[in-house]
């Protein structure tokens, strides 16, 4: 009798993907696909910026222990990912985006891997059709991609790889990572106007004196930065500062993600087609959120949620309903959940725990453990003469350091070293306008939270002292 087959894994990571985006409206796939999955409705980030991230989803560690605690950082090669922990039959590729350096090699135990950053596949595949390259390495810049039309777009060019590598491994177990670029900046793209969302625009909640430092840094370069743009750049190049600004960029940037939505939809097709839907573990998240003008910023690197908690949805074998999560988790499990699903031991170097009981529906009692998320300094842009603070305070605050845990009861601490610390209950205040650290009757509470985060430092050996 022949013995089951193993089930494939697929993972869509797109960059920048914020969690309220898994709508019909804005991404029809994926919202099909969530109606037959485990939907995530808290699913947390390690550290709000790209390459940190990563380095958590891929490793199982937390970027303060594997050393990838900012951008553009080389993953030590003593950390090893997915595929080298499950059976080596599977066959495994990585096709896009990696930003844990030297993104042109296949590495890590990913047989197949298309490139789609600097001097990558996806240039090489531009030149063929025509394509200039605007940089001297013969690559192209994120601007010029972004005004090709959609056939010659990083999303198709992924879409088609991944369809052809489904068309050709997907009768044998394997493991697919698809890792588009967008919905990142610049918010440009073939479909903009797609979108067309209502003149009016809420003004977002002010940054405050009891708001960190950093941010209002942040908020202040990024609205000089707007200002000077308007006189030099093409509107979907530079932040926006007013209201129609504003929701212009989330119009495109809603763009985009339908852009990725699609592809998605394309790849999924091709599961159907070649009969292996139902036998692969499908699983869509995201690096980390997009402000998109909420709080007056824009981007990542903050702790709001829009910046912090990120889709997680996870499509099960022959699963055909949907199981909605309601309690937090935390992205540090999703390696040792997806090992444990593939039939691989568990090991000394997961920071997290796997989930894989979750999923299987073999347990029915919520999950009320804490998540955490770091901050480490990274590069955050000042304006010349700001008028925040005296010089050494803002430098003080340029290079803070954050450490955060989040609650199934809504409580949410910040403690900081360099900054102003946040309190909020997410319950009563989702947006997070009122921080409530400063208040008496909230003393214990923070005691209570700021104990478990040195719990949390001590097991995993974070050096910060808060």
């Amino acid at each position: 009798m022949a013995s089951p087959r193993k089930p494939s894994l697929l993972v869509f990571l797109p960059d920048q993907q914020r969690a309220d985006t898994i709508t019909p409206e804005y991404a029809p796939n994926l919202a099909k696909l969530a109606q037959q999955s485990v939907v995530f409705e808290r699913a947390y980030v390690t550290h709000p910026v790209c390459t940190p991230s990563r380095s958590a989803i891929m490793t199982g560690t937390w970027p303060h222990q594997n050393g990838c605690t900012h951008n553009s950082v080389l993953l030590p090669a003593k950390y090893k990912c997915l595929p080298q922990f499950v059976d080596s039959n599977y066959i495994s590729g990585y096709f896009g985006k990696w930003h844990l350096g030297d993104d042109g090699r296949a590495q890590r135990g990913f047989q197949h891997w298309i490139s789609t950053e600097g001097t990558s596949d996806y240039s090489r595949y531009l030149i063929e059709h025509g394509q200039k390259p605007d940089r001297p390495d013969s690559s192209f810049s994120a601007r010029s991609v972004s005004r090709l039309p959609i056939e010659l777009s990083k999303t198709q060019f992924l879409e088609k790889h991944a369809c052809d590598f489904i068309e050709k491994y997907g009768r044998e177990p394997f493991v697919l990572f698809v890792a588009f670029v967008e919905p990142h900046s610049p918010y440009n793209g073939p479909l903009n106007a797609i979108h067309l969302l209502p003149e009016e625009v809420s003004t977002p909640a002010e940054l405050r004196r009891d708001t960190p430092l950093r941010y209002r840094l942040m908020q202040e370069w990024q609205e000089a930065e707007a200002i000077l743009d308007r006189e030099r750049l093409p509107e979907q190049y530079y932040f926006g500062v007013t209201p129609e600004e504003r929701r212009s960029i989330r119009q495109r940037y809603l763009g985009l993600v339908t852009q990725v939505d699609q592809s998605i939809g394309a790849i999924l097709e091709t599961l159907v087609n070649n009969g292996v839907f139902d036998e692969t573990i499908i699983v869509h998240t995201s690096d980390h959120g997009d402000m998109l003008g909420d709080h007056q910023l824009f981007g990542k690197e903050v702790m709001f949620e829009e910046a912090v908690r990120v889709p997680l949805i996870v499509k099960m074998p022959h699963q055909q309903s949907a199981t909605r999560y309601s309690h937090p988790i935390s992205q540090i499990d999703l390696l040792p959940t997806l090992v444990e699903l593939l039939g691989g031991e568990q090991s000394d170097q997961f920071a997290g725990t796997s989930r894989a009981a979750v999923l299987q529906e073999t347990v029915s009692t919520p999950i009320d453990d804490p998540v955490f998320v770091e901050w480490s300094p990274n590069r955050t842009k000042i304006k010349k003469r700001s008028t925040l603070g005296w010089r050494w305070r803002i430098r003080r605050a340029a290079n803070e350091s954050t450490r955060t845990i989040i609650c199934a009861d809504g409580w949410k601490l910040s403690l900081r070293k360099g900054d102003v610390n946040e309190l909020y209950q997410l319950n009563r205040d989702p947006a997070e306008t009122t921080n409530l650290f400063a208040k008496p009757e909230y003393t214990r509470v923070i005691h209570e939270l700021t104990e478990q985060v040195h719990a949390w430092q001590e097991r995993t050996r974070d050096p910060l002292k808060l």
